[in-house]
């Protein structure tokens, strides 16, 4: 079996969803320790912003009469569209950025989407982890609530649309104990770090017994 992350944080070490996409690794290879890994960063890696347009310009274009530029848009569509496909497992660890989804993530979905069939369900039934942090608090009952136009676009698109089989493990309140004006959150956002800590240790252990 192969299992495909993917992070998206642009925060190095200091990154929430990276750490709890650590904690489903960890999980996963003390169970699977022989299992291919494959690792894609899309905030220390960024695709080029862009390859989307110009693969869709390539589409318009004669297949020989297309620019140097536009082959390598589709042959780097077709690879990201091939890597999630060829993955029996993923981990997807997208932080929200400006209530939604980064730039990176959406030139990724782009490309993925323009390097197959639109529409297709390229994942049915694969289990998908998707871990979603958020600086703020943008749950049920906060002044935020509804601001974040991040995880529901992401359940829409992998689970309607590519058909996978997903579990979403959330943390609010990243930015407690960095932004000083949340720290009256202190305690609330430290419970809340070990309910998502648990959650992702939880959903690792799942992902490896499915």
């Amino acid at each position: 079996m192969t299992l495909l992350r993917i992070d998206a944080s642009i925060l190095g070490a200091a990154s929430a969803s990276s750490e709890l996409a650590d904690l489903v690794l960890a999980e996963w290879t003390a169970e699977r320790p022989d299992e291919k890994v494959v690792t894609r960063h899309l905030g220390a890696e960024p695709l080029p912003s862009d390859a989307w347009a110009t693969a869709i310009g390539a589409g318009y274009t004669p297949e020989d009469q297309r620019s140097d530029a536009q082959k390598a848009a589709v042959a780097l569509a077709k690879d990201l569209h091939d890597e999630l496909t060829s993955a029996d497992a993923v981990v997807l660890a997208f932080p929200l950025y400006n209530w939604g989804i980064s730039q990176h993530v959406k030139t990724w979905l782009d490309l993925v989407i323009a390097g197959g069939q639109a529409g297709a369900p390229i994942l049915q039934g694969k289990p998908v982890v998707l871990l979603s942090t958020r600086g703020g608090n943008y749950s049920k009952g906060t002044p935020k609530e509804g601001w974040d136009h991040s995880t529901p676009f992401l359940r829409r698109v992998i689970t309607e649309v590519w058909g996978a089989d997903l579990t979403v493990v959330e943390r609010e309140f990243t930015l407690v104990g960095v932004n000083p004006a949340l720290d009256q959150f202190a305690e609330l956002g430290a419970q809340l770090k070990k309910e998502a800590h648990e959650a992702a240790t939880a959903a690792g252990k799942a992902l490896a017994a499915k």
